[in-house]
Order: structure tokens, then C-alpha cells, then sequence
């Protein structure tokens, strides 16, 4: 299973880079390029719906009491990432420039991701039920809060992002709204998106892809590679890798210094330290505009195969524990 999950995220990756090099050797433009932002946003809004869609409200249920682990995922998610990202202000804008700084702080800002998280919870014999509360209520409330976090961590007058309000009410309508919409639909329509879950995964990622093009579409026609040279994504690999490593570090620190059982250990490891490329995508077609959106985008595609890369060897390394360990983490919790 383990080696299946981690071929279908390398094949993915592989399309997105190729997906990159059409945008950045066939951009769209002009008329192009007008009915491609309007086929985005249909894709975005169906994605969405789909991800509503799929929530199922008896597993979130089943997890939500377990308040202690859900306050430290999301404190993790949402203020340790982003005090991370200004910490390393001093360090990383004159690495990597204003652009691709600011993509770091989007980054910081974004919830994490739902179904990777939960996939390696899995893998790696983690509290299942709470991982799954944990990534779902994540990527909700970070429709909300990843705009009003990144104004905060902007300066007022960077004008790379919209106002909060302004991108708060976009993000609402292209959203939330569908989420809601597919959400409240699940009585009728959920049993078949469970059904076909293996195909509609290609529904999600065919929208991603379309999101990505057309973003890096006006990224390179606004001059992205004379901006970002080989060398700033060199150092930007390298700044996802160290950022990674130190929440990966702290997630782990933090989950037995205030006592969990290796179950939730794990939940709050990958539900903690990951960043969702799914809503990342589609949200900075929201937040940001024109030429801004393709070194906003760089840092959570690059940190998105890394994270995937880094779980993959760490669930293995959770699952290979004995079995009385796990056992034993099951009567503490009861």
C-alpha cells in the first residue's frame, strides 16, 4: 500500500512539473487565456463541492471529542508554521527575494492537507478517527483563516494579496459556498462519491492541473523565470527541506512532552506538519493576482512532494513498532 500511495503522488508530481513546462513554453494568453481563468474557476468551484461532498459528518463526530490533540494540530497548522515564517524573515528575503518570500509565508498560512494526512495515519497505525476530524476541520477553517493569516503576516502595503475582507467575501462565494453546497448534498449523493472514490480523484487532480497552467500561464508572461533564476529554487528546495525538518522536530517534541500515546503522536506528527497543495492551488487563484501567482504557488509545490517524500519513510518507520506498543496505547486512552 505504501509503495502504491507514494508511485500515484511521484506520477502526479511528474504531470504538474510537465504541466509547468507547457505553461511555461505555451502560455496562455489574450482570449486563450480568458476562457482558461473562466474553466478554472468552474473547476475550482467543482472541486470544492467534491470536497464537501466527501466530508463525512459520522467520522468527524467520532474524532471531535479528542480536543486536546485537534488544539495542538491547529495550533501547529496555523500559528507555529506562520510565527516560523516570520522568524525567518531576517534569513530568508534576502535568499530568496520578495516573490518567493512571500509564497513561503502563503505556505505558512495554509491548512493542512486531509487526504494524504490520513492516508499515512493509517500507514503508520495512527488514532485514525482523529486524524480524520483533525484534516477535515483543518482544510475548512482554513478557507477563513489562511486569507486573514497572510494579510497579518504581510506588510500593509506588500500588495500581494487582496484586502482581508475583499478576499474573505471571493473566497466565500468560490469556496466555501460549493463546499457547503456539496456538503449539505452528501444524503443524496455521498454514497456514490464513496463508491467512486478512486476515479474522482482524477476529477480533483485534473482541476489542479488546470489551476496550476493557467496561474503559471500569467506568471510567466509577467516574467517568472527572469525573476526566479535556477538558483533561487535551488535555495528554495532546500529552505522547504530545513522548514519541514523543524516542524517535523517540533510536532514530535511537542505530542509526548504534553503526554499523548504514540496513536496520537502520529495523528498530530502528519496532520500537524503537512500544507495542503489541494486548497493551496486554488486559493492564491483568489488571493493573488497576475504575475504574483507563480512564485506564491513554487514553495507549496516544492514542499509537497518533500512532505510526501519525508511521511512516506516516517509512516513505514511508525508501522514497524511492535503491536504491545500499540496496545498498550489503546488502554491509556480507554
Amino acid at each position: 500500500m505504501l509503495s502504491r500511495l507514494r508511485l500515484l503522488f511521484d506520477n502526479f508530481t511528474l504531470i504538474l512539473i510537465g504541466v509547468v513546462a507547457l505553461a511555461t513554453l505555451f502560455p496562455a494568453y489574450g482570449q486563450g487565456a480568458v476562457i482558461f481563468e473562466l474553466i478554472t474557476g468552474l473547476a475550482i468551484a467543482l472541486l470544492f463541492f467534491m470536497h464537501g461532498a466527501k466530508l463525512s459528518r459520522e467520522a468527524i463526530i467520532a474524532g471531535a471529542t479528542h480536543w486536546r490533540l485537534h488544539l495542538l494540530v491547529f495550533g501547529c497548522t496555523f500559528v507555529m508554521f506562520p510565527l516560523l515564517g516570520l522568524v525567518l524573515k531576517p534569513v530568508l528575503l534576502p535568499l530568496l527575494g520578495m516573490p518567493l518570500f512571500v509564497g513561503i509565508l502563503y505556505l505558512c498560512a495554509l491548512p493542512g492537507t486531509v487526504q494524504s494526512a490520513i492516508a499515512f495515519t493509517s500507514i503508520a497505525r495512527g488514532n485514525i478517527p482523529a486524524a480524520v476530524c483533525s484534516a477535515s476541520a483543518s482544510s475548512l477553517i482554513g478557507i477563513v483563516l489562511t486569507p486573514v493569516l497572510l494579510k497579518l503576516l504581510l506588510d500593509a502595503d506588500a500588495g500581494s494579496a487582496a484586502s482581508t475582507l475583499d478576499a474573505i467575501k471571493k473566497i466565500s462565494l468560490q469556496l466555501l459556498l460549493p463546499f457547503v453546497v456539496g456538503h449539505l448534498m452528501r444524503p443524496w449523493i455521498g454514497g456514490w462519491m464513496d463508491r467512486n472514490r478512486a476515479w474522482l480523484r482524477n476529477v480533483d487532480q485534473t482541476s489542479i492541473l488546470l489551476v496550476v497552467y493557467t496561474a503559471f500561464s500569467a506568471s510567466v508572461i509577467g516574467g517568472l523565470w527572469q525573476a526566479v533564476p535556477p538558483m533561487s529554487l535551488l535555495i528554495l528546495t532546500v529552505v522547504c527541506i530545513v522548514l519541514l525538518a523543524v516542524v517535523l522536530a517540533l510536532t514530535t517534541w511537542m505530542a509526548r512532552r504534553f503526554g499523548f500515546n504514540k496513536e496520537d503522536e502520529i495523528t498530530i506528527v502528519f496532520c500537524g506538519s503537512k500544507k495542503s497543495l489541494a486548497t493551496g492551488v486554488p486559493m492564491a487563484q483568489v488571493l493573488f493576482s497576475g504575475a504574483a501567482i507563480g512564485p506564491a504557488l513554487l514553495p507549496i509545490m516544492l514542499f509537497h512532494q518533500i512532505q510526501l517524500m519525508a511521511c512516506a519513510v516516517i509512516a513505514n518507520h511508525y508501522a514497524r513498532r511492535p503491536h504491545e506498543e500499540q496496545e498498550e496505547g489503546v488502554l491509556q486512552k480507554a
